[in-house]
Parts: C-alpha cells; structure tokens; sequence
C-alpha cells in the first residue's frame, strides 16, 4: 500500500532531533505553556516574515481566536468560500456570525475576488479567504476590496503554510494568518496544533490573551477567552521538523510538478498562478466517474480522498441558510469532480509512478 502522506519516512529522518527535542520537555517538565512555546513562535514569525505568531491547539481555533480577537459577534457577516473544509464556516456559526459564500475561481479553486465586492454588505465585518490544496488565494485583489471597505482579512491557510504569494510567505498577506498543524499538514505535528500570524501589536495581545482563557495576568481576565494552547510537547516536534522545512517545501513542489507533468494529457491536473509556489498540502486533480476510478486506485492499493464532496452552503448544519444546490454553480462542479492523490515530501518516484501509470491506464 503506498501510503497516502508518508509520515514514516520523514520521522526516520529526524528521529534523534525529535528524540532530544521531546527529552528536554520531559527533563524540564513544563508542559503547557513551556519555554518551546516562545522559541517555535520566534521561529515561525522570522520564517513567515511577521512580527507575531500566537500557537493555539488547532487549526479551527487558530480561525475562531482570530475572529474573536476581531469582535466578531452574532448578526456580523462573514464573506468566505464555500469550497472548503467545515471548519471554515463552523466557526463563524461558533459566535453567532452568518457565513456569506461567494463562489470559486474555476482554475484555482479559491475564492474569486470578482464576486467579493457584490456580497458586501452593512453587516460585513471581515473577508475570510482559502488558500486551497497548497496555494495563496488572490490576497492582493481581496486586501483591495477590504481596503476600500476597511474590512480585516484573515487567511484561511491550514493546508498553504510554506507556499509564497508574489515572493511573500502564506500566513503574512493579509489582518491575521490562521494556519493548522494537524499531522498531514505541510508543517504538521504529532496531534492537534495550530498558529496565528500578525503584524498588528494590538491584535497579537489580544489573540495571546484569548488562547489563555482571556487572562492578562494570572487570575486577571480581561476578555472571554478560551483554552487554546498548543501544548509544549507539539512544539518541540515541530521545532524538529523546521529544521527540514526548506527542504520539505522544495520537494513537495518538485513532486507536484512531476505530477502534473505525468498526467497532463490524462486528467485536469492543479493550475497554479505564475506568480504563486504552491505546497500541495493535497495534490487534487478533477476526473470523471470518481467512484469508479477511486476503486481502481485502491484495487491497486493506491490511497486517495476528496477534499471536498460538499461545499458548505449544502451542508446539513448549513441549511438555515436557503442555499439550495445551484447557489454555487462552480464550487458544486468542482466538489463532484475532485480527487486527491498521495502526496508528501517523501514520496518516491517509484510509488508517484505507479499512481500515475494506473490512472494513464484508466478509462476517464
């Protein structure tokens, strides 16, 4: 079976820094809050190229701490995409907020910075963009937009961390950058994890305080908060896996180009804009007869998934919201078409080889 993200082979290569990493936290014993917290913080602001980084326990809260350090309350708007995962939404719903789809780019899969300004209204108070399978969505075109209307924006980039936008790093373009550790993430840890990005002091302070139950000093609450902390063992893992970052980032764009040139004449392989890289947090491609093709996969004992089979605003928990099937007539296309294919760093070409054999070999 070739694995779907080879998290194996990447431990191998950093064992005895993971081994030291977490026998310090276990020497020290300070787990929550312990001295890697500051020292991944540091790390991931100077890689990202912003003043501040705030970890958190998760992606999704990563989004619900940033939306809560923007006062987001219940009756505000929230413009997002409807192509993507729940998360995205949930939290909006979380506070009370009313998630306000616009629809997709049709190559990128992001959202499509021509339909944002017709959704604005009085009662829109941030822009939530995207950045999908690996690649910034068109941050310069929706900062515009929510500068002409003073809106903040925050970058939804869970599956982008490591991807550039016009030479500036994902998690950096935009209010506040939201990204997630989960395992399988291009920076992915050994559970739960996350981190927000800002350049704002203000904002920073807040996102700090809310993640520790809105506490200014010990005891000494200021706001709501919640528990948000990403433990001290999750950042010394992935103070181990920074050390091959770089080198992680440049063959998860080699391998997707590899890809992309294996099955251009086959399927409708990832369009990347010329002035993005691209992580491939998932390398995701659009074919006919999904099913079909995902039983040949796995008869072959090639792993895939679909992210995702149902856009947002047809999602049961979503249905007080009138959005019936046609609202979105590209994000449903695209949701009935997507596959994801085996992707990591370490996938040999050997394995990627025989994923595109099968699929040259299928009737699509």
């Amino acid at each position: 079976m070739i694995p779907f993200n080879d998290l194996k082979t990447q431990q191998e290569k950093i064992r005895e820094h993971l081994n030291k990493r977490i026998a310090t936290v276990l020497d020290h014993g300070q787990y929550i809050m312990g001295p890697e917290i500051q020292e991944l913080e540091e790390c991931l602001a100077n890689y990202v190229g912003v003043k501040h980084c705030i970890t958190v326990s998760d992606g999704t809260t990563a989004l619900l701490i940033a939306l809560m350090a923007l006062n987001i309350k219940p009756g505000d708007e929230v413009i997002t995409t409807p192509f993507t995962f729940i998360a995205t939404g949930e939290v909006m719903a979380l506070l009370g907020a009313k998630p306000v789809f616009v629809d997709i780019d049709p190559k990128t899969y992001n959202l499509d910075p021509n339909l944002l300004e017709a959704a604005i209204t009085p009662n829109t108070k941030a822009i939530l963009p995207v950045s999908l399978y690996g690649q910034c969505a068109d941050m310069d075109a929706i900062n515009a937009i929510a500068n002409k209307y003073s809106l903040p924006v925050i970058e939804d980039a869970a599956q982008s961390f490591g991807a550039t936008y016009k030479g500036h790093r994902s998690c950096g373009l935009s209010t506040i950058g939201c990204t997630s550790f989960f395992p399988s993430k291009p920076l992915g840890c050994y559970g739960d994890g996350g981190a927000c990005f800002t350049n704002d002091d203000v904002l920073a302070k807040k996102m700090s305080q809310i993640r520790i139950h809105g506490q200014d000093s010990r005891y000494y609450h200021t706001q709501v908060g919640i528990n948000g902390r990403l433990d001290t063992l999750q950042a010394a893992i992935l103070l181990a896996k920074m050390e091959i970052f770089e080198e992680e980032v440049e063959l998860r764009q080699k391998i997707g180009t590899r890809y992309t040139e294996l099955l251009a004449d086959v399927i409708a392989t990832p369009y990347i804009e010329p002035y993005n890289t691209c992580v491939y947090g998932q390398y995701t491609v659009q074919v006919e007869n999904r099913e079909i093709l995902q039983e040949k996969l796995s008869v072959a004992g090639i792993p895939t998934a679909v992210h995702y089979p149902i856009p947002l605003h047809l999602q049961p928990v979503f249905s007080y919201l009138k959005l019936p099937k046609g609202s979105f007539t590209i994000a449903e296309k695209v949701a009935d078409k997507v596959i994801s294919l085996p992707m990591s760093a370490w996938l040999n070409q050997g394995d990627q080889e025989k994923v595109c054999a099968v699929l040259q070999g299928a009737s699509l």
